[in-house]
């Protein structure tokens, strides 16, 4: 039977690998750190690696005669943006200030931009109500007692549990152990992010070939 991780399996896991934090009453500093440290894991994963399971889609509609929108929760970057099939092209928020800088004025829009880290800006700002396609990378759902897997869980449980011990690592002040779950964390994240890449290529070879 195909071992699955969950988040209460993780824990396990974390505690065998430090030999710490078994239970409450015996070790109760790095058993209550313990989820803290699986959530920084999972924040740290999902800011350094861009992953094709991180990407979500979104259709949404930009109201007429308004700008700016709200980006999804847990948004981390943002891939592409299409109104009605045709890309909206990324640009600095300057340059949207500087090509449409009355925002009053109605058109169809061309551009976007981040107006801040909840929020995006459109250019021009639409005169009528207009249906977006939004592709984003995202913070996967957290994984707790209530949400025992996520993405990461399924696809990657070796790259969450690695995460997690480089960042009990520091908190456990066990110095010498960090190059070895550092070591052990890169080779599974560059394992994915390698058979990321390998699926765009084929993408790309099968886009050439019709």
């Amino acid at each position: 039977m195909a071992y699955v991780m969950t988040y209460s399996s993780l824990l396990v896991d974390v505690r065998r690998y430090l030999e710490r934090g078994f239970t409450e009453a015996s070790d109760p500093i790095v058993y209550d750190q313990l989820p803290r440290l699986v959530a920084l894991a999972e924040r740290r994963i999902a800011h350094e690696l861009k992953l094709q399971g991180f990407i979500r889609v979104v259709t949404t509609t930009l109201a007429a005669s308004t700008a700016v929108i709200q980006k999804p929760d847990r948004w981390r970057d943002t891939v592409s943006v299409k109104l009605q099939g045709v890309p909206v092209l990324s640009r600095s928020f300057e340059y949207l200030r500087n090509y449409w800088p009355d925002e009053t004025e109605t058109g169809t829009p061309e551009f976007y931009a981040d107006y801040d880290y909840q929020h995006w800006v459109f250019a021009p700002t639409p005169a009528v109500d207009t249906d977006l396609e939004i592709l984003y990378y995202e913070l996967p759902r957290p994984i707790d007692e209530e949400n025992e897997t996520n993405w990461l869980t399924t696809y990657a449980p070796n790259l969450i549990l690695y995460a997690t011990l480089l960042e009990a690592t520091p908190f456990l002040k066990n110095d010498e152990r960090v190059a070895t779950w550092q070591s052990m964390y890169d080779r599974f994240a560059q394992a994915l992010s390698g058979e990321d890449m390998g699926k765009v290529m084929d993408r790309t070879a099968t886009r050439s070939e019709v």
